[in-house]
């Protein structure tokens, strides 16, 4: 973000001008403006605000939310640079996983009971959103075993806002870059499994930063929020979801779908159809599509 220069163009003298890049004037401003669009930005539902973790712990958590796959996710913000801000979120985090019914409960109240009944502890997250980051911080987050996002965050003119992610580790033991086999009991449940091995690979190696999340009805592919969401293999088919606009592809019948507006497992709007490995090549530009979008 740093090196990035966003320029307006000023169509009545045919010329350019350069929006220069500032840092919030209180933190509050960020975190308003991260809050009053979270799911838009982020990928969570915003649940509340300068959360109280009672007397006793004698904290104040920035935001709290629930991520696309129903996992729990503190967003802490910093103005500027300070290292305080991770070691915070991970204070808070080691309090949430201790208080999980007080935080099921606050989802009940806010989103209602079938949100509250999937809430997914095997992969909490912090967000921290700052003006910067150091090296060191960036090191510190990769030897912790949970997931965590730095983000960076600057302001242009009176109305742009952009984020970049700086870091992004995933919690709890690494994936292997190819799926496990399992016992199948034909040779197309076979092709299947394979097939669903090949794109698990094709998806974790887009970049650094990708975070896989199980759930019992499909398996996200996450940056700071999900790009991609893999189905378990029918017997002819696999089918992924997309966080690509359907409107800017050229849909192929059999291939490509607009899902939107339609009920499915995972997020994301463009359905696309794998039954061999070549789909799988044909479809590595959309992967790429999707990944760069998230």
């Amino acid at each position: 973000m740093s090196s990035l220069k966003l320029f307006r163009t000023d169509t009545t003298k045919s010329g350019m001008t350069e929006v220069m890049p500032r840092l919030a004037e209180i933190e509050a401003e960020v975190q308003g403006l991260v809050e009053a669009h979270m799911e838009t930005l982020l990928g969570v539902r915003f649940l509340v605000s300068e959360y109280s973790t009672g007397p006793v712990h004698g904290g104040r958590i920035d935001s709290l939310g629930l991520d696309e796959n129903g996992s729990p996710v503190i967003i802490e913000y910093e103005r500027g640079t300070d290292a305080g801000v991770i070691n915070q979120g991970l204070f808070y985090l080691a309090w949430l996983m201790d208080h999980r019914a007080e935080f099921e409960h606050l989802v009940r109240d806010r989103l209602g009971a079938t949100a509250a009944s999937q809430v997914l502890w095997s992969g909490p997250r912090l967000i921290c959103i700052a003006g910067d980051f150091t090296r060191y911080d960036v090191h510190a987050v990769r030897e912790h075993r949970r997931s965590i996002d730095l983000v960076r965050y600057r302001l242009f003119g009176s109305d742009l806002l952009g984020l970049e992610t700086v870091a992004s580790v995933s919690g709890g033991v690494q994936v292997a870059r190819r799926a496990r086999r399992r016992p199948v009991a034909d040779v197309q449940g076979a092709v299947m499994v394979e097939l669903a091995g090949a794109v698990d690979e094709v998806l974790l190696g887009l970049g650094d930063g990708v975070n896989r999340v199980e759930r019992k009805t499909y398996r996200a592919y996450q940056r700071l929020r999900n790009f991609a969401c893999l189905c378990p293999p029918q017997r002819t088919k696999l089918l992924v979801y997309l966080k690509a606009d359907p409107k800017g592809v050229d849909l192929v019948p059999g291939f490509t779908r607009d899902v939107s507006g339609l009920g499915h497992h995972g997020t994301g709007d463009l359905e696309v159809q794998l039954r061999t490995l070549r789909d799988v090549e044909r479809a590595q530009d959309l992967f790429r599509a999707s990944y760069d979008a998230a």
